[in-house]
């Protein structure tokens, strides 16, 4: 049956203390809510290569989160803080800006890093139109090269739902042991919990892997401002799709494996792909895919997902996914049964409706 989903459909209580703080002490000993059995079951998630066929193909981000967010100050003084969104040609990026009053085209923003040092930075203005997504971003130039400019000043982007300020630390655990494209400005989270080892017994398995680029934007943590969920614009991320990885889902649906997505980014990327004319094919293209209950998924089987946000985008796409009543059950459980929520929390293995 076809229904108008609005936004109080993906609300439901979340106690404050299980949104995760802080990784788990070993990336594969945090927790799995395995929901392809009925009942669920509740496993570790160093299990998962248990739970998959050696015929399986998991796909994975190999997205590199940068060292995005800056902080600085305008010339009057008033503080400035930086989410850097997308890189550009020319020294340029896009960015959110938060200040007391928004920057003018032409403002100058000193932001530090290093003691003494730092770097000066032009605004050129709004990245859209009113009205369109992109107009919450502004146009910065730097003086240099920008990934440099970042590793050298920025700090890791950690998520709003995080209180403590980035330490070392979150530095190594909030990088997926995937990442290989610098681009993202947020961590493709459901890969966060593989490791070497995890890795070691999935090739023992002779369960293959291959790997998708989608450069996680920190629009990602935007919220549904419209009950009317249609109203919603996505924004915009870039993904690639390689030959080898096309190569990799036509040989394990020929030998009937399922698509495993590890995360919904991974997932994204392959519907996008998908629902080009003339289906998947390599090739780096923009998507602003928006998944909500009633999509009619193409690729992806199997999906490693972290548990998300109330209201959130992302718990839509897995709504849709999953179907929303089995998805309100298995969140109404994983309440009940203290799994840690978010970015650092724990996983679930959903199977396709």
């Amino acid at each position: 049956m076809s229904r108008s989903w609005t936004l109080t459909d993906f609300d439901f209580h979340l106690p404050p203390e299980l949104i995760a703080q802080h990784p788990a002490a070993e990336r594969s000993a945090s927790r799995l809510l395995d929901a392809t059995s009925e009942p669920p079951v509740d496993r570790v998630f160093r299990e998962l290569p248990d739970l998959l066929d050696p015929r399986d193909l998991l796909v994975v981000n190999d997205t590199r989160v940068i060292r995005a967010r800056l902080l600085g100050a305008k010339a009057s003084g008033g503080a400035v803080e930086a989410l850097v969104e997308r890189v550009l040609p020319d020294h340029e990026v896009l960015a959110h800006v938060r200040a007391s009053k928004s920057p003018k085209a032409g403002t100058r923003i000193r932001f530090a890093g290093m003691p003494d040092e730092g770097f000066e930075a032009e605004v050129l203005g709004r990245a859209g139109a009113p009205g369109t997504p992109e107009a919450a971003l502004h146009r910065l130039r730097f003086p240099g090269e920008p990934h440099a400019l970042l590793e050298r000043h920025g700090h890791v982007p950690l998520p709003p739902y995080i209180a403590h300020a980035d330490a070392a630390d979150d530095a190594r655990r909030y990088q997926t042991v995937f990442a290989r494209h610098p681009g993202a400005a947020a961590a493709p989270t459901a890969a966060l919990h593989f490791d070497d080892a995890l890795l070691a017994r999935l090739d023992a398995r002779g369960i293959a892997r291959t790997a998708i680029t989608l450069h996680v934007g920190a629009g990602t943590f935007q919220p549904v401002r419209s009950e009317n969920i249609a109203a919603h614009h996505m924004h915009s991320e870039r993904y690639e799709i390689t030959p080898q990885a096309i190569a990799a889902i036509k040989a394990a649906r020929e030998r009937g494996g399922r698509i495993v997505a590890v995360g919904t980014t991974s997932l994204r990327a392959l519907e996008s792909g998908a629902a080009e004319p003339g289906g998947l094919a390599p090739g780096a293209r923009e998507t602003a895919l928006f998944i909500t209950p009633g999509y009619r998924f193409r690729v992806v089987d199997l999906l490693v997902t972290n548990f998300h946000l109330p209201k959130s985008t992302l718990l839509m796409l897995v709504s849709a996914f999953a179907g929303h009543e089995r998805l309100r059950a298995l969140y109404a459980h994983a309440v009940a049964a203290r799994y840690r929520f978010f970015s650092y929390g724990d996983a679930m293995l959903l199977r396709r409706a």
